[in-house]
């Protein structure tokens, strides 16, 4: 079989202690092997139970020994009917030996694949490990351990242990398990193996790893820190994000006694003319467009390869710098890995030296990459050491991606500080805020990490592939209630709000809780739909905002009588909520009206120009021009209705006009419209 292909075996603990995990159990390995049917359709399975009532396996037939052990399916493909076993494993009535199905286990390998399988072969244990092994007939049970570990060894196997413990099973002998945790240890530092330990059902969702993702390198070659001063790397992918499969379009056209029928739907594209739709235009003849503006830039194939960057292949140091110059909230993308070129000594310890030298000085190197010839963009990123506790895994760097200047998004956010004495809050209501947030703390003292995110599986995922499942055997049937594990991630913790219901009465009580209500509609938008001189339009946001829904002190709320024209700047300048840029132009109106009609032979004109030309230039950047407009017209219309004309005459001698299309495209005022406004002489009221 080819090298890529996955041989596994599941040694499943059925024992009475393990009943109450086993619901979960059944889940997660069902999901193995239905992301097995979709992303590795040859891989092979087998299932191996113990505790089990009944024995029957090859090795108590060939040697005796190994009872309680079933082999519930022998090695093979993955199929749905090994869905459908995972699905509904059997209860056991005895005590499991886990290193008795360990054995079992590798023997089905051996037999099924010898020594000259290339493949992956791997064990994965679900155990709780509470009760003991049995002794064997020769040495200590830390030499059997160590004995299966080197066969392991021998026949290039792996093995993860995933340890059940906590709410999901009993009280056991804390010395026993200590002793199995120490033994199933021992697999870890003697062969390729992996314990984890797990309490809850969302981590033992997440535990076994249902998909295997090989890792490839993106680079190889040298990390150059100077044209004479160079080290043979490697570079993986630590990181990445896990997407939906990729989903194909289906085609049920097909006659359904078809059996080689592949329902699959090609798409081809025709490009035709504009001046002949019926013709055809065969790829020779079309170029690709850039729109610039009102006009598209034809630019050809050759043009556009000319012009393109193209960085020479290669890793270069930059420089170092401080850690502390380069903030978390900088990385960018996915993490990737740098490791000395396996099996090059000089590298490995050019590599150690150097990142043990950085961990020492807390220092960090910037890089420039380029990971392939003819790739199109340079990555500037940082390369963070990362020295290994273990001997027999060298030191390696981290290294993540850092924004261009293009790429940063600077967001200011007013002060605390800021606030009134009266919007501080007090002793009492501090305490209660901090004992609010400790509440959620997922990491306690003394208690296990809730959520773990190396245990937390993507909840969305998970429930499209058992939707997925379901539709495979019942293509009619309902989306399924979301499942109870899945819902403790995405929900809020019941035990812990019932637990805690005395932090959440004293912070009720210590603050005054109001209903937040919903935001009207845009006010822009609401006041274009009415005209300028309606009540209507007005009415619904004459409302002074609520101080709980402002957030600074500083800020302005209403276009006062000593300076107008800096209250209605800074109101269309507020940001937090869509009413404000409409209450300005609303207050703005109001003040000039009151301006004019109050003055004294003209001695509020030049204040109530000011005022317009203020609201002038605010409707324009506003994108409102129709409301500048409409209310100039109703404010001369108004002028001429109560002998104020001089003021029309005053505003033509300064010039100022409606907000023409060429100012603000949204406007409906042409520029010879907007020029002759105030040019018409009007009758004077006798």
């Amino acid at each position: 079989m080819a090298r890529n292909k996955d041989a596994m075996v599941l040694l499943i603990d059925v024992s009475p202690s393990m009943h109450k995990a086993l619901p979960e159990i059944e889940k997660v390995c069902s999901m193995l092997a239905e992301k097995k049917l979709i992303y590795s359709k040859y891989d092979e399975v087998a299932v191996v139970l113990f505790g089990t009532e009944e024995t029957e396996n090859e090795l108590t037939k060939e040697v005796g020994g190994y009872e309680h052990v079933v082999v519930l399916q022998n090695i093979k493909v993955v199929d749905g009917q090994l869905v459908e076993t995972l699905q509904q494993l059997p209860r056991g009535t005895r005590d499991g030996d886990f290193l008795d199905a360990i054995i079992v286990g590798m023997d089905m390998l051996i037999k099924k694949y010898g020594e000259t399988y290339k493949g992956k072969k791997r064990l994965c244990l679900l155990t709780n490990a509470q009760f003991p092994i049995k002794y064997p007939l020769e040495g200590t049970k830390e030499d059997q351990v160590s004995t299966i570990a080197e066969h392991m060894n021998t026949h290039g196997m792996r093995m993860e242990s995933i340890v059940v413990r906590g709410s999901l099973t009993g009280e056991a002998n804390k010395s026993v398990m200590d002793e199995n945790d120490n033994l199933l240890g021992i697999f870890s530092k003697k062969t390729c193996a992996k314990l984890v330990h797990v309490e809850s059902p969302t981590s033992l969702l997440g535990a076994l790893r249902t998909r295997k993702i090989s890792p490839v390198t993106i680079f190889r070659g040298d990390l150059e820190l100077s044209p004479k001063m160079k080290i043979k790397v490697w570079v993986y992918k630590k990181t990445m994000e896990e997407k939906f499969p990729t989903l194909k379009k289906y085609s049920d056209k097909a006659p359904p006694t078809d059996k080689f029928a592949t329902h699959e739907v090609k798409v081809d594209f025709e490009y035709k003319s504009v001046e002949d739709p019926s013709k055809v235009v065969p790829p020779d003849q079309r170029i690709k467009g850039y729109r610039y503006g009102p006009q598209v830039i034809p630019i050809s194939s050759a043009e556009w390869d000319a012009v393109k960057f193209k960085p020479e292949k290669g890793v270069k140091l930059l420089g170092f710098s401080d850690a502390k110059n380069i903030m978390r909230h900088y990385y960018m993308k996915d993490v990737n890995v740098f490791i000395p070129e396996p099996g090059n000594t000089r590298a490995i310890l050019a590599v150690s030296a150097l990142a043990r030298a950085m961990q020492d000085m807390n220092k960090v190197a910037i890089l420039r990459c380029v990971w392939r010839q003819g790739q199109g963009n340079v990555v500037v990123g940082v390369l963070t050491p990362n020295v290994s506790d273990n001997d027999n895994i060298p030191d390696s760097f981290y290294f993540n991606v850092l924004p261009f200047a293009e790429d940063v998004r600077e967001f200011q956010f007013p002060s605390f500080n800021n606030f009134p004495a009266s919007w501080q809050p007090n002793e009492q209501q501090q305490e209660a805020a901090d004992d609010f947030v400790r509440m959620f703390d997922l990491a306690p003292p003394g208690k296990e990490e809730a959520l773990p995110p190396g245990l937390t599986p993507n909840p969305v995922l998970e429930r499209f592939y058992r939707h997925l499942e379901l539709k495979s055997r019942h293509p009619d049937a309902a989306v399924p209630p979301l499942d109870e594990t899945l819902r403790m991630i995405t929900e809020p913790d019941k035990e812990l709000l019932s637990q805690n219901g005395s932090v959440l009465d004293v912070f009720r009580s210590r603050f005054e809780v109001k209903e937040n209500p919903k935001l009207k509609k845009s006010s822009r938008r609401f006041l274009r739909d009415k005209p300028t001189g309606s009540n209507e339009g007005h009415a619904d946001i004459s409302d002074e905002p609520n101080s709980s829904e402002y957030t600074s002190a500083v800020k302005v709320e209403k276009v006062g009588d000593a300076t107008p024209v800096q209250d209605f700047e800074a109101m269309i300048n507020r940001r937090d909520s869509p009413q404000w840029v409409g209450k300005a132009i609303k207050d703005m109106k109001n003040k000039i009206h009151d301006l004019v009609e109050d003055s004294y032979e003209g001695d509020n004109y030049p204040k109530a120009l000011e005022c317009l030309i203020a609201l002038r230039k605010g409707c324009i950047l506003e994108q409102e021009p129709k409301q500048f407009n409409d209310f100039l017209r109703t404010l001369c219309i108004f002028c001429q209705e109560k002998a104020l004309g001089s003021f029309c005459e005053f505003l033509a001698s300064k010039e100022l006009t409606l907000i023409s299309k060429t100012e603000a495209i949204d406007s409906e005022v042409t520029d010879d419209e907007a020029r002759n406004f105030l040019v018409k002489s009007e009758p004077k009221m006798e």
